[in-house]
Parts: structure tokens; sequence; C-alpha cells
């Protein structure tokens, strides 16, 4: 039992790694004994965080643009040239847009589709192969997808691709769930709700102390509260965990009163 939440000496890639809620989760591994590659468009963002995380444990940056084909790709690669397995996925890179219904562009709802859909799942399709060295019947592979309560609930401000597509990164994770299951390797969601970050800052500015006193916990998230989540499911305390969506929201989705 004393062993229950030990993540030493395992291999993790955590997408969108430089900042936000894909920085809490890799300083979390990091610290906990896990050899943590994060990835992000912005290269120098990206070796920035890496750097300051190497300073208390094992973090690698990997730049990759993950809307296209060829970043993706060159992720794939750049990592298998490093590893032979791969013990924990994070599908966290993500992106918001924002505009009027009217005024909505096919371009904006494409990016965010494609950045917050597709890309996770084809770079976990090529990262199957490393996923399944690391995977065993009593020590399964992880992938944890990072959706929203967006994905669940309905967001007030009008970023009309940002929810539907959460909602369909929720579902992945339980479509493969079922599919890799006998291969050894879990699929979760983690469903955050509001966590100060660069991406949330507008919604902050405008709605943070509405959302914050309908909060039934009155508060925003914390890394702590990231962190705790993002562990639990990659260490062994979760091996018989696959298939759900769990908000991390302070109760905005479980226990908000309804009157």
């Amino acid at each position: 039992m004393k062993d229950l939440f030990d993540l030493s000496g395992k291999v993790a890639l955590v997408t969108g790694g430089s900042r936000g809620i894909g920085e809490m989760i890799a300083t979390a591994y990091v610290a906990n004994g896990v050899k943590t590659y994060i990835s992000a468009r912005k290269a120098e963002a990206c070796n920035e965080t890496a750097a300051r995380l190497s300073e208390i444990g094992e973090c690698i940056s990997i730049p990759a643009d993950l809307s296209t084909m060829d970043g993706i790709n060159a992720l794939v690669a750049a990592i298998n040239s490093r590893e032979q397995q791969l013990d924990i996925l994070v599908n966290n890179a993500g992106a918001v847009w924002g505009a009027p219904i009217d005024d909505f562009p096919e371009d904006g709802w494409d990016k965010i589709m494609d950045i917050n859909v597709k890309s996770p799942f084809f770079l976990t399709k090529a990262l199957l192969p490393l996923l399944e060295n690391a995977a065993s019947a009593e020590d399964p592979a992880r992938i944890i997808m990072v959706g929203s309560i967006d994905g669940l609930n309905v967001n007030q401000l009008p970023v009309f691709s940002y929810g539907p597509s959460k909602a369909a990164v929720h579902h992945l994770a339980r479509t493969l769930a079922s599919h890799l299951a006998d291969r050894h390797i879990t699929a979760n969601a983690i469903a955050p709700g509001l966590f100060p970050s660069k991406m949330t800052a507008h919604t902050i500015d405008t709605l943070g102390e509405q959302i914050r006193q309908g909060t039934p916990l009155k508060r925003h998230g914390k890394p702590e509260d990231m962190a705790g989540i993002a562990i639990y499911l990659a260490s062994p305390a979760a091996s018989f965990v696959t298939g759900v969506v769990i908000p991390v929201d302070g109760g905005i989705t479980g226990a908000k009163p309804t009157l």
C-alpha cells in the first residue's frame, strides 16, 4: 500500500507542457521521479520550462507543432529515437477560439477540432507501440486526455467549437479505453474547471468572480489540484480505472445546486 502512488522510474510525455495545466502536470511528474518529456509549439517557452523543471528532476523539451501531421510525426520520431517504451501519455495540447456566432469562421471551427481532437488521436495512434512496450496486466500504460467541464456543461462565452471539441475528447477517451483494454492500456479524461493560465486569462477577467461564487468550493483550481489527479491516474492506485471522465472543478459539475 505504501507504493500506491509511486511513479518513480516511469517515462511520460505531456503535450502542451510548457504552460498552464500541462506545466502543472509535468511539474507533478518530474517532482515524483518521472522522466518527463514536454512538447509545445513555441520552442523558447518549451525549452525554458524544461530547464526550470530540470532543477527538480528530469525534464526534456521537444518542441513540436501538433496542429499538423508533420509536427506529430516529428515528435513521435524524436521520442522513438530516445525511448524504448512510454508509460504515460498526457494529451493536453489544446486551443480555444472565440467569436460571435454570426461571425464565427470556418477556420476557427476547424483549427479547434484539429488541435483538440484530431491531433491527440493521431499522436496516440503513432505512440501505441511504445505504450504497448510499457504495458502489463498488473501495471497498464496510461493515456490521459485533458478535456474540460465545457465538454460537460455549456460555456457562456462565444467559444462555439471549444465545448464540442472537449466533449469529443471525453468520448475519445472512452473509445480508446474500450479498444485498447486488451493491450493493457488504460485511457481516462480529466475535465478541469477554471484554472488560472494564459488560455483562461480572458475568462478570469470577465467571469472569474462569477465562476468562483458559483463554485461550491468557492475558489479556482490550484496546481496542486491538477497534480493530484494526474498522479492518481498514472499511478498503481488507478490501474483498474479506465474509460472515465473526472471533473476537477470544485463541484461545478457534480455538486452545484440547481436552485
